[in-house]
């Protein structure tokens, strides 16, 4: 059996073997057994279910909780030949019939469905009747209610067991701790599934924390060295989200907001945007994260810190999917500290809960903090040995300096004290350097013992000294107060003089200046960089043409790979790795030819999205573009609005639609309040008069109307 899955993996896939324990998973599922499988993201977790799919006879049904996953692995499929097909909101009624007809005739081999739709009695019963190959549950966290991905249909697929005990269930995860593995198993009834528990750790991703001084200025100096890739900045409020991305886009670096406050649409659009879209940056909340399933993303930047080393863990995961090297770097401060512990202060859950959840800021605060390797700190929260440091994280690369801070320390104690416990790091500073200002004057804190004291310290180091202290929990924050520091239990033995502390030394700010660079950095070589951009434009002109995500087409890893072998002929391009059979016969020919070409002067590659709207300026029908620019005209018309919306292109200069009917679209979609609805909710009153494409464009339009 495992040769015959090896045969599927190089001629669908184009890949040489199997990844860890890939090769077992398949195995386990193929011969009829149910698995858990618990593998970091970017492990290979799809191909655990799609090579016993392919296996196996009869239907492979999927459930996915989002549609941008289940359209993404539908592309993909689409690409390597494998029939496949997702039911979802978007669809009319034709196409959801024309769906079932295609399932009924065995033209279907994989279903991605949404777990509120597969619990449907109507879906239950239909599938009942077709021989099922296997169900797999992706994302199956979102059955625990102690997750942040929580969803109540997912607790309605144990009835899978009961209703197909003969077909075999995979449920697949890459976030979850010991209580969220056991709750999978209870409520899906996978108690004889075998467990495949994989490594947390994600080799390729360099860790690096760096203390918050000019945090936008930092920013940018880390992404100097990374220009034209693609990543994700999180920030904490929506607010600095949107003057983030607006920051970078003044700096040269093109970035798009994310968060829940913008409306549906625009969000939709963001996120098709950034992975359409080459070299785009990301702001986002956390709001941003389930459903990204772009592999090539280079970065993950924080701006403020993550709650829980879990939520840290899994944004930081977004990073390097493909395998290759990506940076996952973080500014923090004790601002950030501050914040976090005034919003679980307010926060509505009771007392255990929020000790629960003061436990996880503590485990995050002790990672940033680290002198140890960073790598050996986050596994071991996962309950994971490193027995050796990585030497793929700053603490490794840079080492870490320490200091005897037990005095410094003491002093700075003693000040929180003497001051009344009521100020914040500020006016603390002010009296140890003995600041003569009117705010010490005010308050007579110039007359304190500890007026003065600390003159042997800069600002920096005192500020850095207090961060350490309350992330150490030897000082905490009053949030009663206005975020004052006051003195913890656990400071005493210090103040005694019966322990000694070492605290790390900050980098300076040239130090960390020259540490910004990185394998991920430096991943394509100054004098590949012609060619690569040559395949990259490629890529970006094949996957517009077939409607798919450039990464779609090919990933990274495997551009990446063609550009260091060089193949010459399509028996050598077959061995490269994601080259299967179909995308040999598709592709082969268009990246040899850019291979082939001068390294100097690479190929143009026509840019799509500029050809279609001169096009459409000059006058040309959606099926002439569609003809002059070899694509299909659904994809025209997909591109068409996508110009409109970006007011690139007026509704009259891309539609010759006559004008009583485009009046009574636009009513249709005005019909109701609030927001535009979905093309899918009007396009059946259209049906059989209207052009899909056109309802798409004539929305945009509107839109954009709306956001002027």
């Amino acid at each position: 059996m495992l040769e015959h899955a090896q045969r599927i993996l190089k001629d669908v896939f184009g890949y040489d073997s199997f990844r860890g324990r890939q090769g077992a998973i398949i195995e386990r599922v193929a011969s009829g057994g149910d698995a858990l499988v618990l593998m970091p993201t970017g492990g290979g977790k799809s191909l655990c279910f799609q090579v016993p799919a392919l296996l196996r006879e009869g239907l492979a049904v999927v459930v996915s909780p989002l549609i941008a996953l289940m359209d993404d692995q539908v592309a993909t499929l689409d690409e390597l030949g494998v029939a496949a097909a997702a039911l979802n909101s978007t669809l009319n009624a034709d196409e959801q019939r024309e769906i079932a007809e295609r399932i009924k005739r065995g033209e279907i081999k994989m279903l991605y469905l949404a777990p509120e739709r597969l619990v449907q009695p109507r879906m239950l019963s239909f599938l009942q009747n077709l021989d099922i190959a296997l169900f797999a549950i992706d994302e199956a966290h979102c059955v625990s209610q102690w997750g942040h991905d929580f969803r109540p249909e997912y607790l309605q697929l144990g009835q899978l067991a009961e209703l197909f005990p003969n077909v075999p269930r995979i449920a697949l995860t890459a976030t979850a701790d010991m209580r969220t593995r056991e709750e999978i198993v209870q409520r899906l009834h996978l108690q004889n599934a075998e467990r495949f528990l994989s490594s947390f750790d994600r080799p390729n991703i360099f860790y690096r924390i760096v203390p918050k001084e000019q945090p936008r200025k930092q920013l940018l100096n880390f992404l100097a060295a990374r220009k034209g890739d693609a990543g994700i900045v999180y920030c904490l409020s929506r607010k600095k989200v949107e003057e983030v991305a607006s920051f970078l886009s003044e700096q040269g670096f093109p970035a798009l907001p994310y968060h829940a406050g913008l409306a549906n649409e625009l969000r939709a659009y963001h996120q098709k945007r950034f992975l359409n879209e080459e070299g785009l940056i990301m702001v986002a909340t956390i709001a941003f994260g389930m459903g990204i399933d772009k592999p090539n993303v280079r970065f993950v930047a924080h701006l403020d810190l993550p709650k829980s080393l879990e939520a840290y863990y899994q944004e930081t995961g977004r990073a390097g999917r493909d395998g290759l090297p990506a940076d996952a770097w973080m500014a923090y401060g004790l601002q950030d500290v501050i914040f976090l512990k005034q919003m679980l202060n307010n926060s509505e859950g009771d007392e255990r809960h929020k000790r629960v959840e003061q436990h996880k800021l503590d485990a995050m605060l002790a990672l940033c903090e680290e002198t140890r390797c960073r790598r050996q700190a986050l596994l071991a929260y996962f309950d994971e040995d490193m027995p050796q440091p990585c030497g793929h994280c700053d603490n490794c690369i840079d080492g870490v300096q320490t200091w005897d801070a037990t005095e410094p320390a003491r002093q700075a104690l003693s000040a929180v004290y003497r001051t009344g416990q009521r100020y914040g790091v500020g006016h603390l500073v002010d009296v140890l350097l003995g600041r003569d200002n009117e705010k010490i004057r005010g308050v007579g804190h110039q007359h304190l013992a500890v007026f003065g004291i600390g003159k042997a310290l800069a600002e920096g180091e005192w500020r850095s000294l207090f961060r350490q202290l309350v992330a150490r929990g030897l000082a905490d924050v009053d949030l009663e107060g206005f975020g004052g520091l006051r003195l913890a239990d656990s400071c005493r033995p210090l103040l005694k003089g019966e322990v000694s502390l070492q605290l790390r030394r900050d980098l300076k700010p040239q130090q960390s200046a020259k540490a910004s660079s990185s394998a991920a950095s430096q991943l394509v070589r100054g004098e590949e960089r012609g060619q690569w951009e040559a395949l990259r434009a490629l890529r970006r002109k094949l996957a517009e043409e077939h409607g798919v995500p450039p990464y779609v087409i090919f990933p990274d890893a495997t551009l990446l790979e063609m550009l260091r072998s060089k193949p010459s002929t399509l028996a050598e391009m077959a061995r490269v790795s994601g080259v299967g059979a179909r995308k040999l016969e598709r592709y082969g020919e268009a990246f040899l030819a850019v291979l082939g070409a001068d390294d100097e002067a690479p190929r143009a590659v026509v840019d799509l999205r500029h050809e279609l709207v001169s096009l459409a300026r000059a006058g040309m029908t959606p099926a002439q573009i569609a003809s002059q620019l070899s694509c299909s005209e659904k994809n025209v018309y997909g591109l068409l609005a996508e110009a409109i919306g970006r007011q690139q292109l007026s509704l009259e200069q891309a539609l010759d639609v006559p004008e009583a009917l485009l009046g009574e679209i636009q009513d249709a979609f005005l019909d109701g309040e609030g927001e535009l609805p979905p093309v899918a909710a009007i396009s059946e009153q259209f049906a059989g008069r209207v052009e899909l494409g056109i309802l798409h464009c004539v929305r945009a339009a509107l839109q954009a109307e709306f956001e002027a």
